[in-house]
């Protein structure tokens, strides 16, 4: 296994990491943002106020995109045990 190999496979999984994480740390992201707008509008400061939604965003994202989610990963492991053979004959 060259180099070239190790590098392709480690920015193969940066790149799913990115994927699957991506669409949770958006809605995570704007429903802090739009939560703290109005704290700040209304002078309302509570801890809860600032979970609650972002545990709602959250679950919300897992339910729509969760079988998408799911394949990439579950595409990205069978690619990877593909090339199990390719790396135990090469090494």
């Amino acid at each position: 296994m060259t180099d070239a190999e190790v590098m392709h496979i480690a920015t193969q999984a940066m790149v799913v990491a990115a994927k699957l994480a991506g669409p949770i740390l958006i809605v995570a992201l704007v429903v802090g943002l739009t939560v703290s707008l109005f704290q700040s509008v209304t002078q309302l400061q509570d801890f809860t106020l600032t979970f609650v939604p972002k545990l709602i965003g959250i679950a919300l994202v897992l339910l729509i995109a969760g079988h998408w989610m799911l394949g990439v990963f579950v595409a990205y492991v069978q690619n990877l045990l593909g090339q199990v053979q390719h790396i135990i004959t090469v090494a």
